[in-house]
């Protein structure tokens, strides 16, 4: 006998049933089977650990069946620690709806959102928010989406200016702290502080992002210890060359990858 999962169910079965077999004694309507992450059309002979989610396409799921569902197309193991990660993001722009939207869909644990502004117009060329959400606060309409992606996991709204003297407090209790401002004098100031207050914590941060320029030429670069920058250095918003949804987002998702891979301890000296 050995043990697998069936929709996040321990089960003991016979030794050589297959993925097939398994089907048809647990769900036999099931349109779709995910084997270890992947979606599989042969059957396979099963082994000690796998994972096996069985969807019926048009069925509700249970909330307990759904929160599991939700990531069922993860790498096997990647939800176990993604759902302990603790992540802040201070500026909910084109960069940080982005990038909040992105480690909700993963299952990141813990989303603390900071911002301080309303959600208008001309922000909805690249940034996560919708018509009927113009002049909400940014942390209000970012919650209220995100509470639709994935509410299985913990958001903490904070409508604040950050500057040097609440930085302590806004930071001190998560893993990984992104940076995703406008302004090139305000990331100086919150990387500057968090260097010195949180030497081990890991700050991921943004500088040219702009313009409709050749995507490859975006790139991580690390300053430091633990400070991991996305952009391509020379592309900053300025008259004539403005921030758009294309590029922001590619940035914004290099930048989640990258909290992602922290928390999974894929980020080596």
């Amino acid at each position: 006998m050995m043990k697998i999962f069936v929709n996040e169910k321990e089960y003991e079965i016979d030794d050589e049933i297959t993925l097939y077999q398994l089907k048809g004694n647990l769900k036999p309507d099931a349109d779709i089977i995910i084997y270890n992450g992947h979606i599989v059309n042969t059957d396979i002979r099963l082994k000690s650990g796998d994972k096996v989610v069985f969807i019926k396409r048009g069925e509700k799921p249970s909330k307990e069946e759904l929160e599991y569902l939700m990531v069922a197309r993860h790498t096997p193991g990647v939800h176990e620690k993604l759902k302990k990660g603790r992540v802040a993001i201070t500026g909910l722009g084109g960069l940080g709806s982005n990038i909040a939207v992105s480690l909700a869909r993963m299952g990141v644990g813990f989303l603390r959102l900071i911002d301080f502004d309303v959600v208008e117009p001309s922000n909805l060329n690249r940034q996560y928010y919708f018509i009927d959400q113009i002049g909400l606060k940014k942390t209000e309409a970012l919650l209220e989406t995100l509470l639709r992606v994935n509410p299985y996991i913990t958001y903490d709204a904070i409508d604040v200016l950050v500057d040097e003297n609440n930085v302590k407090d806004l930071f001190d209790d998560v893993d990984v702290i992104v940076e995703a401002f406008d302004k090139a004098e305000t990331k100086a100031m919150l990387i500057k502080s968090c260097m010195k207050l949180f030497p081990d914590k890991i700050i991921i941060g943004a500088s040219g992002v702009a313009g409709v320029h050749d995507t490859s030429l975006l790139r991580v670069e690390r300053i430091g210890k633990n400070v991991y920058i996305v952009g391509d250095f020379i592309n900053e918003a300025k008259p004539g060359e403005g921030l758009m949804a294309t590029r922001v987002a590619v940035a914004a998702n290099m930048q989640a990858n990258l909290v992602i891979r922290y928390l999974l301890g894929l980020l080596k000296d």
